[in-house]
Protein backbone atom coordinates (compact mmCIF):
# COMPACT_ATOMS: atom_id res chain seq x y z
CA UNK A 1 0.00 0.00 0.00
CA UNK A 2 1.45 3.20 -1.02
CA UNK A 3 1.79 6.22 1.38
CA UNK A 4 -1.50 7.90 -0.03
CA UNK A 5 -3.86 4.85 0.27
CA UNK A 6 -2.77 4.48 4.03
CA UNK A 7 -3.54 8.37 4.97
CA UNK A 8 -6.94 7.94 3.12
CA UNK A 9 -7.82 4.82 5.15
CA UNK A 10 -6.89 6.80 8.08
CA UNK A 11 -8.96 9.76 7.15
CA UNK A 12 -12.29 7.72 6.14
CA UNK A 13 -11.92 5.74 9.46
CA UNK A 14 -11.58 8.73 11.42
CA UNK A 15 -14.63 10.48 9.49
CA UNK A 16 -16.76 7.27 9.81
CA UNK A 17 -16.04 6.47 13.40
CA UNK A 18 -16.27 10.61 14.69
CA UNK A 19 -18.71 12.23 12.19
CA UNK A 20 -21.26 9.75 10.86
CA UNK A 21 -24.20 9.55 12.88
CA UNK A 22 -26.16 6.79 10.79
CA UNK A 23 -28.18 3.30 11.36
CA UNK A 24 -27.61 0.19 9.20
CA UNK A 25 -28.89 -2.90 10.11
CA UNK A 26 -25.92 -5.62 10.53
CA UNK A 27 -23.45 -3.15 9.89
CA UNK A 28 -21.82 -0.74 13.22
CA UNK A 29 -20.47 1.81 11.30
CA UNK A 30 -18.05 2.70 13.77
CA UNK A 31 -16.40 -0.51 14.12
CA UNK A 32 -15.52 0.17 10.72
CA UNK A 33 -14.09 3.20 11.29
CA UNK A 34 -11.74 1.51 13.63
CA UNK A 35 -11.14 -0.82 11.58
CA UNK A 36 -9.89 1.51 9.01
CA UNK A 37 -8.12 3.25 11.25
CA UNK A 38 -5.80 0.43 12.57
CA UNK A 39 -5.35 -0.71 9.42
CA UNK A 40 -3.97 2.33 7.95
CA UNK A 41 -1.84 3.02 11.28
CA UNK A 42 -0.66 0.03 10.57
CA UNK A 43 -0.08 0.10 7.11
CA UNK A 44 1.82 3.44 7.45
CA UNK A 45 3.91 2.61 9.74
CA UNK A 46 5.08 -0.68 7.62
CA UNK A 47 5.13 1.62 4.43
CA UNK A 48 7.29 3.95 6.60
CA UNK A 49 10.15 1.32 7.65
CA UNK A 50 10.57 0.11 4.32
CA UNK A 51 10.89 3.39 2.82
CA UNK A 52 13.61 3.44 5.66
CA UNK A 53 15.29 0.37 5.21
CA UNK A 54 15.48 1.96 1.30
CA UNK A 55 17.22 5.34 1.89
CA UNK A 56 19.95 4.10 4.26
CA UNK A 57 23.12 3.67 1.82
CA UNK A 58 26.25 1.43 2.99
CA UNK A 59 28.83 3.72 3.88
CA UNK A 60 31.69 4.15 1.03
CA UNK A 61 34.62 1.78 1.06
CA UNK A 62 36.95 5.02 1.22
CA UNK A 63 39.08 6.77 -1.17
CA UNK A 64 40.15 4.55 -4.40
CA UNK A 65 43.47 3.20 -4.73
CA UNK A 66 45.35 4.82 -7.40
CA UNK A 67 48.55 2.75 -8.11
CA UNK A 68 51.20 4.63 -10.46
CA UNK A 69 53.26 2.17 -13.19
CA UNK A 70 56.62 2.86 -14.55
CA UNK A 71 56.15 3.21 -18.20
CA UNK A 72 59.13 2.02 -20.23
CA UNK A 73 59.52 4.06 -23.39
CA UNK A 74 61.32 2.78 -26.50
CA UNK A 75 63.91 5.61 -27.27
Amino acid sequence: MGIVICIGMMALGAILTLAVDIDISGINVDLMGIILLIVGTIGLCAYISILKRRRVQPPSPGAPVVEEYNRHHLE
